[in-house]
């Protein structure tokens, strides 16, 4: 098992931190290297980011880490030997409301059908900036009992005062063959006390379906399968 020690690091970590998992396609990641004694099989269950300090996020590995049961919704994984360290999936549509809006990310690598990188280690969910524009316009239209504000670092755009008065649409994002139906803790993220904005990034470069938007799912990988699956759970409970 190969285990690597940074001794000068860089990018924005927290202090509490060990360490980086890495759980890409990789030759070194964890995941590639624990190999045929997992199957293939990972899965995680990230905590949202208002459940309370002492929560804790799962990892699983192997069959301890199979999403099954009710509520699944499992799309293909698009294998692409140009790009191993990513999982690329195909996301056709996001719904708000009952506006539905196509999706037309860049082709990732060298596949033909996968537009979007699923990550884990990527806060904020990336998309070209036509549909952003699109996305939040729709968003905003929808948006009830709260005012519009902006964002104190000055990032985001579309921003809201944060309170229990702050009613946002569904949302859903349509994977090919899977339906994943978002919370507003997926859509939105406090970036202060006071103040709630969109989770979503317009950029050209790449199109990445960031954590934010996997809090409170199961996230299950089967690389033998080639499928992801994903799976609404209450991360701050015991599952298993």
């Amino acid at each position: 098992m190969v285990i690597g020690c940074g001794h000068d690091n860089a990018g924005t970590f927290s202090p509490k931190g060990s360490g980086i998992v890495g759980l890409g396609g990789g030759s070194v990641s964890l995941v590639t290297q624990l190999g045929p004694h997992i199957g293939g099989k990972f899965s995680y269950c990230l905590v949202p980011s208002s459940a309370a300090a002492e929560a804790t996020s799962t990892l699983s590995f192997g069959q301890s880490a199979v999403v099954s049961g009710n509520g699944v919704a499992t799309t293909p994984l698009i294998p692409d030997p140009s790009q191993p360290t990513f999982y690329v999936v195909q996301l056709e549509a996001v719904s708000v409301g009952s506006k539905k809006i196509p999706f037309h990310g860049s082709t990732v690598g060298e596949t033909s059908s996968g537009n979007i990188i699923v990550d884990s280690g990527t806060t904020l969910t990336l998309v070209p900036t036509d549909f952003f524009t699109q996305l939040s316009s729709a968003v905003e239209s929808q948006v009830t009992g709260s005012n519009k504000t902006t964002d104190p670092q000055g990032y985001l755009s579309l921003c809201y005062v944060s309170g229990p008065k702050l009613k946002v649409p569904s949302i859903t994002a349509h994977f090919k063959g899977a339906d994943v139906a978002l919370t507003v803790e997926n859509v939105f993220i406090k970036v202060s006390d006071t103040v709630a904005c969109l989770a979503f990034y317009g950029n050209d470069d790449v199109s990445i379906y960031g954590n934010v938007a996997q809090q409170n799912f199961r996230v299950g990988y089967d690389l033998q399968k080639h499928t992801l699956s994903f799976k609404p759970t209450d991360c701050t409970q015991k599952f298993f």
